[in-house]
């Protein structure tokens, strides 16, 4: 049976939030049977197919409060309704923050980036989320409010399976906050989809920080690759403290290939996402080490 996607068939009520105090009121009163609606450019797609069909939408983008860019001494904060096209013009984030440069430019069309948010990106809990390994590499946290107050996260304990998170029904995200990147540090973001701005079939993300020719710390994230986004750490720790050479690359490359449990599924199969993981993530640590002003 065809589903027609233009338009949504199941009936809901809408909620457009005016003030923060407002939206977790609604979350906490409508819980499970509410959704967020920011961009919409996941959520509208999933109700057109009949993926989920909420009682509620609760609308938050005119929430001027949870837009916004801000770099300081010690972190760059970026609200949840920060569209995709901000970050990747915000100079700062293109000169320092590579990773996530790359992996917002890599996706969708511009359409799409003009209404997408990195709290929906992050909102879905997809274990091929594009931002997802960029925010793990650099050590992000996540602030989260409820009536109950707010709290704060690190990234590594967000994700909990596919399409599930740490948000609780009665929660939202608030702002991602990422440590400030520091001199003689480099990061890389490689993505492979099937066509250009496709979801990825795997991504891979690395930070890594240099002190002369040897790597003093390395974090490596891959997409794609298991139920969630996450760190290889034995290929991490085969790097840390040692001169980096293209041997050292080489044997790094194959232990985080060796750490990945990829299945098959319609956009990739496991052999292919095994075999190409190696291939990237030496690339991706190439590009990381020479942006930290390495030479190999």
């Amino acid at each position: 049976m065809e589903t027609n996607t233009k338009i949504l068939a199941a009936e809901f009520q809408y909620l457009e939030g005016q003030n923060l105090d407002q939206v977790l009121s609604w979350l906490a009163t409508y819980r499970e049977k509410a959704r967020v609606l920011a961009g919409g450019t996941d959520l509208l797609v999933k109700m057109k197919l009949g993926h989920v069909q909420p009682e509620y939408i609760i609308f938050i983008k005119k929430i001027a409060s949870l837009g916004y860019i801000q770099l300081d001494a010690s972190n760059l904060k970026i609200g949840a309704t920060t569209t995709l096209s901000q970050i990747e013009r915000h100079e700062a984030i293109k000169g320092y923050y590579s990773a996530l440069y790359e992996a917002v430019h890599s996706m969708a069309a511009v359409a799409v980036k003009n209404m997408g948010t990195i709290g929906g990106n992050l909102g879905n809990a997809s274990p091929a989320a594009d931002t997802a390994p960029p925010l793990l590499v650099y050590d992000a946290s996540l602030k989260i409010a409820s009536q109950d107050g707010v709290r704060e996260i690190p990234i590594t304990e967000y994700f909990l399976g596919p399409g599930k998170s740490a948000l609780a029904p009665n929660e939202l995200l608030l702002e991602i906050s990422i440590p400030k990147i520091g001199a003689d540090t480099g990061s890389s973001f490689l993505k492979l989809g099937r066509v250009a701005a496709d979801i990825a079939k795997i991504n891979v993300a690395v930070c890594l920080k240099r002190s002369g020719r040897t790597c003093t710390s390395c974090r490596i994230a891959f997409g794609s690759v298991a139920p969630t986004p996450v760190r290889v750490q034995e290929a991490e720790s085969l790097l840390e403290g040692k001169e980096l050479n293209e041997d050292l690359i080489t044997l790094a490359a194959k232990a985080g290939s060796a750490e990945i449990k990829p299945i098959t599924d319609n956009r990739s199969t496991r052999e292919y996402r095994l075999k190409v993981s190696r291939v990237m993530l030496e690339e991706a640590l190439r590009a990381a080490w020479q942006r930290a002003g390495g030479v190999l």
